[in-house]
């Protein structure tokens, strides 16, 4: 948060955290949402594990780019929000237009 008197700029970040997923499982995952026709997913699927199972497993930590959101407002209208500090929590809605 930034306040420089006439105006208050406040910086939001997500606070992302992810799990740590095999090769294996992504590409199971892929698979699954390529073929829609059930009966080939279920002849398709063991013969895929079996071949992944013989391969070395890599782990891949999965990447998510962070958003960051900067929001300037007029003093005034901030402290008409009550003012919230850091740490407090702030509701923000983004929406397409006409939505």
């Amino acid at each position: 948060m930034t306040d420089t008197g006439a105006m208050v700029t406040l910086v939001l970040a997500e606070d992302v955290e992810l799990e740590t997923v095999s090769q294996q499982q992504m590409m199971l995952e892929a698979v699954d949402r390529a073929i829609v026709d059930k009966e080939v997913k279920e002849q398709i699927k063991p013969i895929l594990e079996a071949m992944l199972r013989a391969q070395p497993q890599t782990v891949v930590r999965s990447s998510y780019a962070q958003t960051t959101m900067q929001i300037s407002m007029p003093r005034r209208r901030y402290e008409k929000m009550g003012s919230p500090r850091v740490g407090e929590r702030v509701t923000i809605e983004i929406r397409k237009a006409g939505a």
